[in-house]
């Protein structure tokens, strides 16, 4: 049995369901749950396996939330200490990271998220998404260029032009 680094995985995992649900509580909820599945069912796993495991777990209890929530207005959270960026830089981007990521669809935006936010090895990100590791690297390069291209200018370079 190879055990997982939970500290390590589950700011990565609350991160991600996060990301799906909008909704702080809601994602502590869903990640705790995840892990208390797979802790009950999948602990025998090797350590790529468990990862991939404990996404797709986390993934399935993310759609059953979404299926059971009703419409309402997301919660929309400013980060704690972004750097030493001002909190004016930090909200121009913010709303300019939204925007470029609104311009992809679903799974380009997981797919970032999984790799590049929560470090997932593309194998398990294919496990995840049902697609192979190279249909992943082929996904992610194509993301990437199209969230770069969404993205734009620096944002001091928009900040300069709103002034």
């Amino acid at each position: 049995m190879v055990s997982m680094d939970v500290e390590a995985q589950y700011d990565k995992l609350y991160q991600y369901c996060y990301f799906k649900l909008h909704n702080r509580e809601l994602a502590e909820d869903v990640t705790q749950e995840a892990f208390l599945r797979y802790f009950e069912s999948y602990v025998h796993l090797t350590k790529g396996q468990a990862l991939g495991c404990l996404y797709t777990i986390a993934k399935h209890l993310c759609i059953d939330e979404f299926r059971r929530r009703t419409a309402e207005t997301l919660e929309e959270d400013m980060p704690e200490n972004a750097g030493k960026a001002t909190l004016e830089e930090q909200v121009l981007m913010r709303v300019q990271v939204k925007e470029a990521l609104a311009k992809l669809d679903q799974e380009e935006q997981e797919i970032l998220l999984l790799r590049y936010v929560n470090g997932v090895p593309a194998a398990a990100i294919g496990g995840i998404v049902g697609i192979s590791r190279f249909a992943v690297h082929r996904r992610l390069k194509a993301a990437g260029r199209k969230f770069r291209e969404a993205y734009g200018a620096e944002p001091r370079d928009r900040q300069e032009e709103l002034k």
